[in-house]
């Protein structure tokens, strides 16, 4: 089988489970939709357009970062159960299909809860964008990449550690703050439109270019792992 072809077995496996179970889908919507009402509770978003422009944007990538985290850990801990994890270490294909198949099946998902929480998150918050809507096309795909990608090689590298799910957020947050600034003022910028985003967007891409890059060279070494 070519690259590829591993890379899309692995997108369809993880497809297929999350399809049957739908525990990684209920729980980031559940956990965005609480974070987006639980804010918008704190203070009155009509009475304050301005002010919830501002932070929207931080509201909103906050929001799908932790929802992201719940479905990162569980993603790979299924791969713990019957010894699957064992059996992709003995496999011949190269380990890096499998983190790409990973990561794609979880951006796949976020993206989905992006869909769902876009449209509420702009009643909620009253939002009306007054600058050129279409690069949120860019921001948001290029961000939600940025989170999943590094959250899925982490995820992977604190599995065996006894408090994975505390571990993530450690090293995941610090790593992704670069990227974090640069999607909270790329969308808050599209949201006043007081400035272009163009500058945090090439900085979400050359990010996301150094870590895929990055990922898929090193997660041989964390696959391996003894």
């Amino acid at each position: 089988m070519s690259y590829t072809r591993h890379v899309v077995a692995h997108l369809r496996k993880d497809l297929r489970i999350e399809w049957r179970a739908k525990d990684s889908i209920n729980g980031m919507l559940f956990f965005s939709l609480l974070v987006v009402v639980v804010f918008s509770l704190a203070f009155d978003p009509t009475s304050y357009p301005t002010v919830a422009r501002q932070i929207s944007g931080g509201l909103l990538w906050v929001g799908l970062l932790f929802a992201a985290m719940t479905a990162l850990n569980q993603s790979w801990s299924r791969e713990l159960r019957n010894h699957v994890l064992d059996a992709h270490r003995l496999a011949p294909s190269s380990a890096s299909t499998l983190f790409l198949g990973k990561a794609l099946a979880n951006f796949l998902f976020v993206s989905g809860v992006e869909i769902v929480l876009a449209p509420v998150f702009a009643i909620f918050y009253n939002l009306h964008p007054l600058g050129q809507v279409w690069y949120l096309l860019l921001i948001l795909p290029l961000g939600t990449w940025a989170l999943v990608c590094n959250g899925t090689f982490f995820a992977a590298l604190s599995l065996r550690t006894r408090n994975r799910e505390l571990l993530l957020p450690l090293v995941l947050l610090p790593i992704s703050a670069p990227a974090l600034l640069a999607m909270i003022q790329a969308t808050t910028a599209v949201l006043t439109g007081d400035s272009e985003p163009g500058l945090w967007l090439r900085g979400l891409v050359g990010y996301d270019l150094i870590f895929t890059t990055l990922c898929i060279l090193l997660f041989d070494l964390v696959l391996r792992e003894d």
